[in-house]
């Protein structure tokens, strides 16, 4: 699933339909299971909310309308849904699964769900192993009644968030694709160039193949990928419980491509039920969804988690809870949980900051501890090389991005993209543990300010 515009009537004739016989469904919820024995967990949801209540804010972003702002029509893809943050179409169903559901409303148009994680910063440690995973339930339905259900579990490089342009050069990594409710599970490889390149857009690199074991449908399944730094050439590898489905290697994609999808920050996760586009519509060889599309049929996510195994250092981690950030201690920029539209690079201070930052970018620093004695200001290290006339506000938020700030300062040129300069800004008082935001505002589209660090003072 991307802003990739499929053409995949090709993929209905390498599908390879299994006979698997239709059974009950199994446990609808499964504890998040331990990690696999060498493994260690960098993050996780269970999905354990109240019934119809939406997924957790701090770990999820609900995508609603028809694209993302600035972005390609209909995501891209054709699909001809809307998706909302409506408990209809998103929610967890009280037994532990997150429920996605696309519905036909009276109208005849219609709605469904879609999220990504807030982080965007799962890749392997230097020479390590990074593992994707989602155990989940594709939509309960076939035939005729499925024209037109594309449900996936699925992954983008962050750069593309704010740029939306960049695909797929950022990389795209389908862990999960379904279409038209077929016994079958897709997975695909995003890189290079489009159309063409080395991996084959706008089809991507990858195969197909039935469930193991019992049909797609109607039964919870787990499946997962590997990146692998650990081998020479590096590997991506997928999972259906537990058996390989499909390999890329890094010699198979080549460079710069490969260093183009994988020496950014990282990838972020994503679910989505669409309905109709270019890949149904592709393989049932005609439009989709179609009158016979029955409504409401939902996809069902127990659990989604993260490993890392091996390698010299280890991946970026959420804080633990607790405050473990100290709001008075330098938070640097490159430690942000999650961001939209910006890029690290090698600091002149040393280490990293985080560059590329226009307006509607963001940073987001989970878990910060303010204590109990009050702010007084907060200081950023920034500097900015942007051409005269070129400035633009940064601005603390916390909780959400959409609160109001509760300080910013304005900044124009400093003298060069790395000549730094300390500048204070007053903030109203807040205290204990909170999501801070640091958003970005400017009256034009260019790039203003890179950002080292900041610190709250008492």
């Amino acid at each position: 699933m991307s802003r990739r515009r499929r053409l995949l009537a090709v993929a209905a004739t390498t599908l390879a339909l299994g006979a698997g016989s239709l059974v009950a469904a199994a446990t609808a919820d499964a504890a998040l299971p331990p990690p696999p024995s060498g493994w260690s967990q960098v993050w996780a949801d269970d999905f354990t909310g109240s019934a119809n209540t939406l997924p957790n804010s701090s770990d999820w972003i609900i995508d609603t309308g028809t694209a993302y702002p600035g972005g390609p029509a209909q995501w891209g893809t054709g699909e001809i849904q809307t998706y909302t943050n409506s408990t209809a179409n998103l929610a967890h169903d009280g037994s532990g699964n997150l429920r996605i559901t696309p519905i036909k409303g009276s109208n005849g148009q219609w709605t469904s769900g879609r999220i990504e994680t807030t982080r965007s910063n799962f890749k392997p440690p230097s020479g390590g192993v990074l593992r994707i995973e989602s155990r989940l339930q594709m939509p309960n339905v076939t035939g005729a009644e499925a024209a037109g259900y594309w449900p996936a579990f699925w992954a983008l490089g962050a750069p593309y968030r704010g740029n939306y342009q960049n695909w797929p050069g950022i990389g795209e990594l389908d862990v999960m694709e379904n279409v038209n409710g077929i016994n079958a599970v897709w997975n695909a490889l995003h890189c290079g160039v489009n159309p063409g390149g080395p991996c084959n857009e706008t089809l991507g690199l990858g195969t197909n193949r039935p469930c193991p074991n019992s049909t797609c449908q109607g039964n919870f399944h787990t499946y997962s990928i590997e990146w692998d730094t650990s081998v020479s050439p590096n590997q991506l590898r997928w999972y259906v419980d537990g058996v390989q489905s499909h390999t890329v290697t890094q010699s198979q994609v080549g460079e710069p491509y490969w260093s183009n999808m994988t020496s950014h920050a990282g990838y972020f996760i994503l679910f989505n039920v669409a309905m109709g586009g270019a890949f149904p519509n592709g393989v049932a060889g005609s439009s989709t969804p179609t009158a016979a599309t029955v409504s409401g049929r939902s996809m069902l996510v127990d659990y989604v988690a993260v490993y890392s195994r091996g390698g010299g250092s280890t991946p970026p981690t959420d804080p633990p809870p607790g405050g473990s950030r100290d709001a008075f201690a330098r938070i640097e920029a490159e430690s942000a949980n999650a961001s939209a539209g910006t890029q690290t690079e090698t600091c002149s201070e040393g280490g990293q900051d985080v560059g590329w930052i226009g307006n509607g970018d963001w940073l987001q620093f989970n878990n910060v501890n303010f204590g109990s004695g009050g702010v007084r200001d907060f200081v950023a290290r920034v500097a900015s090389g942007a051409a005269s006339g070129v400035s633009g506000l940064i601005e603390v938020r916390v909780d959400s991005r959409s609160n109001a700030p509760i300080g910013s300062f304005a900044l124009g040129n400093t003298g060069g993209w790395q000549n730094w300069t300390s500048i204070p800004g007053n903030v109203g008082n807040v205290s204990g543990a909170h999501t801070v935001y640091l958003t970005f505002a400017s009256g034009q589209p260019a790039d203003f300010v890179n950002v080292n660090w900041i610190q709250f003072r008492r």
